[in-house]
This record gives structure tokens, sequence and C-alpha cells, in this order.
């Protein structure tokens, strides 16, 4: 009964463990990798536009002060 049990067990691991390695023989085959561009954005540093703004504000608040 424990030869049986043994051979009974070693069958099982040998049957699950050739399917774990289960494969053909063609050639492996490498999809080609996507380049992702960065996204178009503005040339303009968008500090220079907030230095713009503030500048037009105050020239605005010093011309209508006179």
């Amino acid at each position: 009964m424990r030869i049986t049990t043994t051979l009974a067990a070693a069958a099982t691991l040998a049957v699950v463990s050739t399917s774990a390695f289960a494969g053909g023989v063609a050639p492996v085959v490498i999809e080609p990798v996507e380049v992702m561009e960065a996204p178009k954005t503005s040339s303009v540093n968008p500090t220079y536009i907030v230095v713009g703004v503030v500048a037009a504000l105050l020239i605005a608040a010093a011309a209508s002060e006179d």
C-alpha cells in the first residue's frame, strides 16, 4: 500500500511538473516597442506669461492713478 501511494504521488508530480514546461519549438515573437512622443507644449515658459500679466496689471494700475 505504501509503494502504491508513493507511485501515485510520483506520477501526479510528474504530470503536474511537465505541464509547467509546456510550450512549442516555434521561435519567440518579439513585438516592437511603441515609442511615445512627449506632447507638444508651448515654446514660451509659463513664468514669462505670469510676469507679463503682473507687469501689465501694474502698468494699468499706475496709469489709472493719473
